[in-house]
């Protein structure tokens, strides 16, 4: 009876964990595949199936969840490292690649660490494409750089199911003295451009007052020059105007001499005149000419017909 029970007691003990056993395996069995996530699942060592997102069940003690990638787009720093250029000079070089995994099965079975391999294949691109760059050109080119290790993991990585979104460089650090020669250039060359720019403000301030000076002198000249032509024409006007009037006064002399009674008229003012005159004859600046005999009125008469000649002729 008591080997009985013990029997019975271990078939129990036996059959409750067995039970156990299989409720836990069909538990570990159900998955919830989170998304951007993919678990790989082997049957008896050999690549089953890739779960999505979502739920899924495998079959327990049969299958198993070997691995999971991670699909979001991952950020790995390559360390710096020391590259020579060109012109062997010596450049510690960083940077980060941009990747992210298209064929999860490729990336679990077709490298060991596809992360590890990414990075050092972009520390290999890095040195041989700055080998061919002058130590100058390495900081303009690097797009060049970029663009070229980007190509050259690409051409890898469909092997090890990644792509390669895009490569930077973080740091091109030359050693401590060419460095500073390269500030003492670029310091000389700042004050080369500030010396040429003060150089060339002096000679358009020259430029600029020498042009005032001379629209100056222009504008004064052709004001003198107008100054001229307008007294020139005033006075070319006053002796056409005086011309004009004389001219017409004497063809009105001449117009009423010819008339009745003109020529008497004429006589008697020229007399007017001339005895106006003789009373200016205290004034020492008057000059007046005189018959020979002053008392003869037909001396004055007749210097009166010399005046009415002249003004005749």
């Amino acid at each position: 009876m008591e080997t009985t029970s013990i029997t019975d007691l271990f078939n129990v003990l036996v059959w409750g964990i067995t039970f156990i056993i299989v409720i836990f395996q069909f538990f570990r069995s159900l998955y919830f595949v989170p998304t951007k996530m993919a678990y790989i699942v082997e049957r008896f060592g050999r690549y089953q199936r890739t779960l999505e997102p979502g739920f899924h069940a495998i079959v327990p003690f049969i299958d198993k969840v070997s691995d999971r990638i991670n699909l979001k787009e991952m950020t790995v720093d390559v360390p710096p490292q020391y590259c020579f250029s060109k012109d062997e000079i010596n450049l510690q070089v960083d940077g980060v690649i941009y990747l992210a995994v298209e064929d999860p099965s490729k990336a679990s079975y077709g490298i060991v660490d596809y992360m590890d391999a990414a990075v050092q294949l972009a520390r290999t691109t890095t040195r041989s494409v700055i080998g061919t760059l002058d130590l100058e050109r390495t900081f303009e080119e690097r797009d060049l750089v970029s663009s070229k290790v980007v190509e050259v993991l690409n051409a890898a990585g469909r092997a090890w199911g990644i792509r390669v979104l895009r490569f930077e460089i973080k740091n091109i650090m030359p050693p401590v003295s060419v460095n500073e020669a390269m500030e003492r250039q670029v310091t000389a060359e700042r004050e080369k451009r500030a010396i040429l720019a003060k150089s060339l403000g002096d000679k358009q301030s020259r430029i600029n007052v020498s042009e005032g000076v001379m629209t100056e002198t222009i504008n004064v000249s052709e004001g003198d020059k107008q100054q001229l032509i307008n007294e020139a024409e005033g006075k070319a006007q006053e002796i056409l105007t005086i011309a004009k009037a004389t001219s017409e006064s004497i063809e009105k002399i001449g117009a009423a001499i010819h008339a009745e009674g003109g020529e008497a008229s004429i006589r008697l003012q020229l007399a007017e005149k001339l005895f106006t005159k003789v009373g200016t004859l205290a004034d020492a600046s008057t000059r007046v000419i005189l018959p020979a005999n002053v008392a003869d009125f037909q001396g004055w008469l007749r210097m009166a017909d010399l005046e009415l000649m002249a003004d005749k002729k």
